[in-house]
Parts: structure tokens; sequence; C-alpha cells
């Protein structure tokens, strides 16, 4: 049985996987401290301590009264075009060195997916160690922007200032604003923006023009350059504003922008940046039932299909299952759950891995891009209906701890 948040689970070795209670929270924050960061520790307490997510939202491994493991599930909504998508992010994930190599991360992994879906969530996308979240059923889907160099600078400009929590509703208006061009967007919950705002990992500043704020970015404690994640700005000088005071907090070191093309400062700083590296870098997807999530998107698929004029059922097949949505009168009908389909095209329908799922519906190759890349993602043999229904998209997604 796979372990859940009310329940606990003996696991190999006499060991204990369970919800995390408050007399855990010094150990869970040395051990996060441990294997990650220092400022991991404050940042769990925020979590477990915010009204919006609570002590539910963590799970431990214990071994008599220690805690040996950890992770915690974070509750985010996914927007594609006009349907918002509840999922779930696992982070905050540490294991005591001593005890690594006796899946401890499975299990609590297995206990995030659990609770993921019994709150209706229909994926997973996170951020994390290069390969090691495919073990567990993710797959890379979503690009990460490139940071790319700032080379000219606008004039300096005064009101920049760190935010406080009165600046929250600012903040989550500009962001949503920023996102607004984007065809796929995660923002930053409610109780997110408060913890950003509090704790030390990074820096959320806002910039104030005539009592207003109308700027804003998260930069993280500098290392050997300045990173500017997540730039907002409501007009042309905001934007300016906005870099000229980050670069003098700088104070010489290189700095380095989060491209968002699709949001103004985007567009207002494209002539002041180098390029990024060209490195992958892209966000986990993880997509536990593909029939859900097609029925969740079926508005946005019957549009589609209605923009190129089709009016002929949409069959996907991942191989071993495969789903319809028949076509009706007003777009695309429920989706019909069908069994194995080895050779989709001869049924008129697209094959598509299990994990290249999130990749078709969220990424920016789209069938046509994933088909030229992937021997196992193919339109069949309707491929102007299949590319039009699962075209390259663009993403704006907000996380937690930056990818960079």
């Amino acid at each position: 049985m796979s372990p859940t948040a009310a329940a606990e689970h003996l696991l190999p070795g006499g060991l204990v996987l369970r919800g995390c209670r408050p007399g855990d929270l010094e150990q869970v924050g040395a051990l996060l401290a441990d294997r990650g960061e220092p400022a991991d520790a404050l940042d769990h307490r925020l979590v477990v301590e915010d009204p919006d997510t609570g002590w539910e939202a963590t799970a431990v491994v214990v071994d008599g009264n220690r805690v040996v493991s950890t992770a915690t599930l974070l509750a985010e909504s996914v927007r594609l075009e006009d349907v918002v998508l509840p999922a779930g992010q696992v982070e905050l994930v540490a294991t005591d060195a001593a005890y690594e190599g006796r899946g401890l991360v499975r299990a609590l992994m297995a206990w995030a997916h659990d609770r993921s879906a019994a709150r209706g969530d229909l994926l997973q996308v996170m951020i994390g160690i290069p390969y090691f979240y495919r073990l567990f059923g993710y797959e890379y889907a979503i690009d990460v922007p490139p940071a790319r160099p700032v080379h000219t600078l606008p004039a300096p400009a005064a009101g920049l200032r760190p935010a406080t929590p009165a600046d929250l509703p600012a903040l989550a208006r500009l962001q949503d604003a920023a996102q607004a061009g984007a065809d796929v967007a995660m923002p930053h919950p409610a109780a997110r923006l408060r913890w950003l705002v509090a704790h030390e990992a990074s820096t959320t500043w806002v910039l104030d023009r005539d009592g207003a704020v109308v700027a804003s970015a998260r930069v993280p404690e500098p290392d050997d350059d300045v990173l500017v994640a997540e730039p907002t700005a409501v007009d042309d000088a905001a934007a300016a504003g906005l870099l000229a005071g980050v670069t003098a907090l700088a104070a010489g070191r290189p700095v380095r922008v989060t491209d968002r093309p699709a949001s103004l400062p985007g567009r207002a700083w494209a002539d002041r940046l180098g390029a990024g590296s060209d490195l992958a870098e892209q966000y986990y997807v993880r997509v536990p039932e593909p029939g859900a999530l097609l029925e969740a998107l079926r508005p946005v698929l019957g549009r589609r299909a209605g923009a190129v004029g089709a009016r002929r059922d949409v069959v996907v097949s991942t191989y071993g299952a495969s789903w319809r949505l028949p076509a009706t009168d007003d777009g695309l009908g429920p989706v019909v759950a069908g069994g194995r389909l080895q050779a989709p095209g001869t049924a008129g329908g697209a094959g598509v891995a299990p994990d290249q799922v999130g990749a078709l519906l969220l990424g920016p190759h789209g069938m046509h891009g994933l088909s030229r890349r992937r021997p196992d993602v193919y339109p069949g043999r309707d491929a102007e209906l299949y590319e039009a229904l699962f075209p390259p998209l663009t993403a704006d997604l907000l996380t937690y701890y930056l990818p960079y």
C-alpha cells in the first residue's frame, strides 16, 4: 500500500513514514540545512506554519525519534491557455547521508504522488537533480528560460526597495500581467508570495513611482554574479528603472537576467541583453493519468480542431492505453478510454510515448518537433490535425526555488 498523509507506514529496517509534526521541526530544518542550504530550514518553517499549507504538506521518515528523510508537497496551478490545471510540486527533499540507498525518497515520492492524486491534481511539475526524478515517473518537458547577461545599462533611477507584506497584492498583479502572454503559466500561489517576501535565499525588490509599485524582481543572494529573476514592470520606464536599480546593487559584479520574452521587461530589455547559455535546461513534468488531463484540456483541443476545420474523432495512444475524443456538433465530446493500441495510425490516431505526454501537451516542440526527435511520438496519417491539436507552446513557470 502506498503511504498517505494520515497514516503511519512501516518501511524496511523498522523505519516509519508518517506526517510531519511540530516536534519534528528542528530536526527537519537541520536535515535540510545539512543536505541543502542553510536557508532551507526557514523555508520549510514558512511552509508548515502557513495556514494555506500546514504540517500535512510534509512527510518524514523516522528511525525511532530521529528524522532521517523528508519531502514536502506544494499545491500549484498550471494554466494552459484558459484552462487551469491543479498540480503538485515536490520540494525540500533530503535524506541523512547514512540512510541513502534504502529507498526512502522513493517511499516519500509515492506518498507525495498519492496525496497529490487524492486532492485532484492532474500533473506534477518540479525542478530537481538531473536525471534523478526520472526514476519516479517524471520527464523533462518544459524549457527553463535562459539567464542572459546585461551588456547595456539604462540611466540610474531611484525608488527601489525590498518588498514588504503590504506589497503582496501588487506583486500578484504584476506577475499575472507578466505571465499573460505565455501559453503555459504557473504562478506563485498567494502563500508562496508571502514566503518569498519573508525568506532569506532571495530578496524580492520593488520599484515605487508616485506611491505605487510599478516593477519587481527576485534576486538571490549574489555569488560570482547577480541574477535578476522573475522581472515585472507596468511600462518601459518602470522596466528601465528596475534594471538600473537592481544593477546598482550588484556593486560591479556581472548581472544576468532571466528571459521572459512574452513579458514587458522581456521586450523592453531585449536590446540590452546578450545571449544566454544554450545548454538544455527543462522543468520535470509527471502525468499520471493522460486521459484525465486530455479531458480537462478538451475545450482547448476542441477549439484547435475547429480552427483547422476538423470534424473527426481524435485518438491518442500511449501504446499500452488509448483515448478517443469523439467529434460532435459542438466540438469534441468527453474522453472515452480504450485499451492497448500499438498502431494508432491505423485508427486515425497519433502515438506518444507515455513519458512524453507532458512534453507534447505543455512543451516547446509540439507534435511537429517531438515527432522529429522521438520515433515513439508521431502524428499518424493526419499530421495536419495532430500538429494543430498539439502545437509548440511558450511557458512561464514560477517555482519556490529558482532553476539556476
